[in-house]
């Protein structure tokens, strides 16, 4: 077992593991961190904790120290003056015509580098923009494009629900989610009705699929002949979370509702199985 912490550069971000040392860190807590041959201010998500040894990246840096005051008021005045650097950046594509939407600029803490992260539908020649943005910022210059579900995640807003996004307040990271998803839980497939900020489909399809997954696995399918306490019949409607079978019998018109559990007890007394 290896002891180890969790960081985060930004707020829900990814989370990045690192050697405490000898160091007993609490939630919340501004630390320095080296990567990637910069300095980064971090803050701790995860305290001191054993994971086993597979689990730890292959190279586990050490922390640094943990942040003073002083270091501290400096990320903050980077964070400042790295969205007036957003307004300079945003005029200077302009300039240069380039079809990209700059969304979000960072320094490292030392300094030694900025981040520019923009959006765009194919690729982009910005050679000449990063030798002008080296020259107005007298930094190292990195230019990084990301897809519109980060783009979300960085800007934020309110979601279909009346919710701030998912994204940009607590998941750390992004999980495939399908269309198939969509309709196990029996929603609209109108790409209005399911689809985020972002414009694909909503991160929050994903919380409950695993349940509707085990449900459809327990319960019979659409079309299936089962055998109800008032006889046969074929269920015609499923409610997977309410465990509620619509089926109809044999010789009527308007189907019955039915809960599993009694459906099942019927189907065992009797000897036969639910699934044909």
């Amino acid at each position: 077992m290896v002891e180890v912490i969790g960081v985060r550069y930004r707020s829900a971000g990814h989370i990045y593991y690192f050697s405490p040392g000898k160091t007993q860190f609490s939630y919340g807590d501004y630390v320095l961190v080296e990567s990637q041959q910069a300095k980064y201010m971090a803050q701790v998500a995860i305290p001191n904790k054993e994971m086993a040894e597979e689990d730890v990246p292959d190279e586990l840096k050490p922390v640094l120290h943990l942040a003073s005051e002083k270091e501290v008021q400096q990320h903050e005045d980077n964070i400042k003056e790295a969205k007036e650097a957003l307004i300079i950046a945003k005029q200077k594509i302009h300039q240069h015509q380039l079809a990209m939407k700059l969304v979000d600029v960072e320094y490292t803490f030392d300094r030694s580098k900025m981040v520019f992260q923009f959006t765009a539908d194919g690729r982009i020649d910005f050679r000449e923009l990063v030798k002008d943005l080296a020259g107005a910022f007298r930094t190292r210059i990195e230019l990084r494009q990301i897809g519109v579900r980060d783009e979300a995640k960085i800007l934020g807003g309110i979601g279909p629900c009346g919710r701030q996004l998912c994204c940009s307040t607590f998941l750390g990271d992004f999980v495939p989610v399908s269309i198939k998803m969509a309709k196990d839980q029996g929603l609209s497939l109108n790409p209005t009705k399911i689809s985020g900020l972002c414009g694909r489909l909503m991160c929050c399809l994903k919380y409950e699929n695993d349940e509707y997954e085990a449900a459809k696995r327990e319960l019979p399918d659409y079309g299936t002949e089962v055998m109800t306490p008032d006889g046969k019949g074929r269920v015609v409607g499923l409610n997977l979370m309410s465990r509620v079978l619509k089926v109809r019998l044999v010789g009527k018109e308007v189907p019955v509702e039915y809960d599993a559990e009694e459906i099942e007890k019927v189907v065992k007394a009797g000897g036969k199985h639910v699934h044909g």
